[in-house]
């Protein structure tokens, strides 16, 4: 997640099943956050090994899927409410109720009835366009298609949620907590992509050739390692740090290496943020290639300079994981609270204030130095270079394994610290640096219905019944046992001897009456 954190420690490997605060000690972000997802991963792993890998309530099942053809207007899907489970994740269609304004009339109290479905062009977090060609269904005439459920986790800050900051604070105080966010998508998926060649297939084989699919779609494809390595020129370094530090930079930093464009290693490009890609600023206005921002910046370490490169995204395209151009912020008007880039922002971004768009800085103003001289950057990002380490700055290299298949949003994060003079990274018994796969973003998949027309669709989802049940009637055997133990106590309370023989019952009282 682009949060502004010291560390992310969580590790399911290690089976910890709880954070154990101490009297006395300092309390870190990444032990809170390392308890949240601790519970997280129990939780969601309890459910998906109840109910295995999606599913809903037999009786609130969500993500019902109808298709309406457009006669006059253009083709969409019905997307009824209700819970469906992807993974253990929790995924809710319901749409909200709408609120009743004051109007001083009499029917003000009249609660309205929240809609009873989203559409394909209105669902939450998908953002569809009708104007992308790519965007619109297929049709089903020509052949079936499948529709799916697509599942993943992202942050959100104050920069897109303005209700996430406590004003009572001040502008000029930085936000405080961040968070996280189920997105759901529902989206098309051709046949053809699933490797079904039949025209009419059961559903069984959908379901079958989906989870291979979605297996594929989910594993990790591309693997990093990091070192810290006391580069050539330390020597001439003033001494802001320890001489003999690999890592040199003077503060404790954690390094955010993400995937810009995806593809294969010859395509693919790359960006780095020494703040976890934190570094956020709210847009107030776009003109041209000026951009007028809320505020630029809390001190000179999170703030905006020349020569940065920032990206101008808002809540739509982050959804839809589409990386924006990175641009050169090329002048800076601090009394406007005004930047202006290196070229104008790509249409469509930025310029819908409910969109809550902002720049985001990433701290890269090279490629890496390769014989000598720096990689020219592409795009304004760097380029994937494989089976070499990369140096970012102040001794901290990455290095991506040969082979790999790259997907926008996957990220690795490397904590840098200034105690130690190195950074946090696995490494074998030899001291060598593992490859290890993406801290995220992790995909979750899910059937949802088969398209073979209006009105003519499959249902693929699947439900599972509450497992509480009504009390099972005892047997008779139980029933006669219960009524013997029942007649023997009613006979021993009956009985003053309480079942001794008479001779022994007048000898107690006899001794009772000599006391």
């Amino acid at each position: 997640m682009h949060a502004d954190l010291s560390r992310s420690t969580f590790r399911p490997e290690r089976h910890y099943s709880a954070v154990v605060a101490q009297q006395g000690r300092v309390q870190l972000d990444a032990d809170l956050n390392e308890q949240t997802a601790i519970q997280l991963h129990q939780t969601r792993s309890l459910a998906a090994d109840l109910i295995g890998p999606h599913g809903g309530p037999r009786d609130a099942a969500g993500f019902r899927i109808e298709y309406v053809g457009g006669k006059h207007e253009i083709d969409t899907l019905l997307i009824h409410g209700g819970r469906y489970y992807v993974d253990g994740i929790l995924c809710d269609a319901d749409r909200p109720a709408p609120g009743v304004p004051v109007t001083g009339e009499e029917n003000e109290q009249s609660a309205p009835q929240p809609p009873a479905h989203w559409t394909y062009w209105d669902q939450p977090d998908g953002f569809r366009d009708p104007e992308r060609p790519g965007d619109r269904l297929p049709s089903p005439a020509q052949s079936p298609f499948v529709v799916y459920l697509n599942v993943w986790e992202r942050s959100v800050g104050a920069a897109e949620d303005p209700a996430l900051r406590e004003v009572a604070l001040g502008a000029a105080m930085p936000d405080t907590a961040a968070r996280l966010k189920v997105v759901w998508q529902v989206l098309p998926l051709s046949l053809a992509e699933l490797e079904v060649e039949e025209t009419d297939p059961s559903k069984e084989v959908v379901r079958a050739a989906f989870a291979r699919w979605a297996q594929r779609q989910a594993a990790p494809s591309a693997r990093l390692a990091a070192r810290s390595e006391r580069p050539g020129h330390a020597d001439e370094d003033p001494c802001l740090v320890k001489p003999d530090a690999r890592y040199r930079g003077p503060e404790n930093q954690l390094y955010r290496v993400e995937v810009h464009h995806g593809g294969q290693a010859e395509d693919a490009t790359f960006k780095w943020s020494r703040e976890n890609g934190s570094v956020v600023f709210p847009v107030d206005e776009l003109d041209g290639t000026w951009v007028q921002l809320v505020s630029l910046g809390h001190d000179g370490r999170l703030d905006l300079d020349v020569g940065d490169h920032v990206e101008l995204t808002d809540t739509a395209h982050t959804s839809r994981l589409e990386p924006q151009p990175l641009l050169r912020v090329e002048e800076l008007d601090l009394p406007g609270r005004r930047v202006r880039l290196s070229a104008e922002p790509a249409g469509g971004v930025g310029r819908l204030a409910h969109l809550n768009p902002y720049l985001r800085r990433w701290d890269h103003t090279a490629g890496p130095r390769r014989k000598g001289r720096s990689t020219a950057l592409r795009g304004g990002a760097v380029p994937v270079i494989e089976g070499e380490w990369l140096p970012l700055e102040d001794g901290v290299e990455v290095y991506f394994a040969p082979g790999g298949a790259y997907r926008a949003g996957d990220h690795w994060l490397v904590p840098a610290r200034t105690a130690t003079g190195g950074v946090e990274w696995p490494v074998d018994t030899a001291r060598r640096p593992l490859l290890r796969d993406p801290a995220g973003i992790a995909r979750h998949f899910a059937p949802l219905a088969l398209i073979k027309g209006e009105g003519s669709s499959v249902d693929l989802r699947l439900a599972f019944g509450p497992l509480a049940s009504s009390m099972p009637p005892a047997d008779a055997a139980a029933l006669a046992a219960e009524e013997r133990a029942r007649r023997e106590e009613q006979a021993a309370e009956a009985d003053p001897s309480h079942g001794r023989s008479q001779t022994t019952a007048e000898a107690e009282a006899a001794a009772e009456g000599d006391h």
